[in-house]
């Protein structure tokens, strides 16, 4: 996506492009994380919720001490840009890690030949969901003065967790099921805490507002359609 929108964003372009990456990260949070954690919670020995809000707050109390770390990890004074896209980068990549857990999980569950076919259309679902993920991290950077390269890098690097996650959870899925809640759930936290410090705020505007209920939209599509 960063390469169709090459030359010097406008303002009004980039108040638009960040509600739309909090669109996507709103939607996100819902459908790709806390209702699979919900539901995959009643399988467990916890309350149906207790995972969901535990692991909820914790990532928001993870992303809120990072963002007070932040100024401290950069020997020069502290970028506001550079602070909010790291924190942006670090939420969609948490988030990137359950998910990639879930389609080497379904694959491992489905290793007797049941139910693949449910496996391959969750890799593939997934697969499709990271395109307006990846451009919720490449277009902000872009519109920080980032090169091109390095805008598509970020992004691209933003989902190098799921294929790593997925290999991993194949060769550990007897211990990595019962966490999945937790982490689903911990990595909603840290997304919602970067949408509503960072990203809301500086979109405020018409066209802000239409960029978050486009990106809502699309993800939301993209995750009730393809499971």
């Amino acid at each position: 996506m960063v390469f169709f929108f090459a030359g010097e964003p406008r303002p009004r372009f980039q108040r638009a492009m960040l509600g739309f990456a909090a669109g996507v990260m709103t939607a996100a949070s819902v459908w790709s994380l806390l209702l699979p954690a919900i539901d995959q919670a009643a399988e467990g020995v916890f309350p149906v919720w207790l995972p969901a809000a535990a692991g909820m707050l914790l990532g928001v109390v993870f992303l809120a001490v990072l963002d007070s770390l932040l100024p401290r990890l950069r020997r020069k004074p502290a970028d506001a840009a550079w602070r909010q896209n790291t924190l942006l980068m670090t939420a969609i990549t948490l988030h990137n890690v359950p998910e990639g857990m879930a389609v080497g999980l379904a694959f491992a569950l489905a290793a007797g030949g049941e139910n693949l076919a449910g496996a391959a259309a969750l890799a593939l679902g997934i697969g499709i969901q990271n395109f307006p993920e990846g451009a919720a991290i490449s277009l902000p950077l872009r519109q920080e003065g980032k090169s091109l390269g390095r805008a598509f890098a970020g992004g691209m690097l933003s989902g190098v967790v799921e294929p790593l996650f997925g290999i991993l959870v194949v060769l550990a899925a007897a211990w990595a099921r019962p966490l999945m809640p937790w982490l689903l759930s911990f990595a909603a936290g840290a997304m919602l805490y970067v949408v509503v410090e960072e990203l809301v705020p500086q979109a405020h505007s018409r066209a802000g507002t239409c960029g978050f209920v486009g990106g809502f939209l699309v993800m939301m599509v993209l995750d009730v359609a393809l499971g």
